[in-house]
């Protein structure tokens, strides 16, 4: 627990910046592609990069792939 007092607070403003744009970015694409906006949302403001990686990975990816053979 007295690690937590340690941290200092600009970096626990960073990471709750960086945990909100993550969540706002992944549901405003999710919403524009019709991709469950919600649970991308949620799961984005709670952990930093990997929902990012799991919705470039699931959604973005084979959606290119998809466009490109067409």
């Amino acid at each position: 627990m007295n690690e937590l007092q340690d941290v200092p607070l600009w970096l626990w403003f960073c990471i709750a910046i960086a945990l909100m744009l993550q969540g706002t970015l992944l549901f405003r694409d999710a919403r524009r592609r019709g991709r469950k906006a919600w649970f991308w949302g949620l799961w984005a403001i709670t952990t930093v990069p990997s929902p990012a990686l799991v919705y470039l990975l699931v959604v973005i990816l084979p959606e290119r792939r998809r466009r490109k053979k067409m």
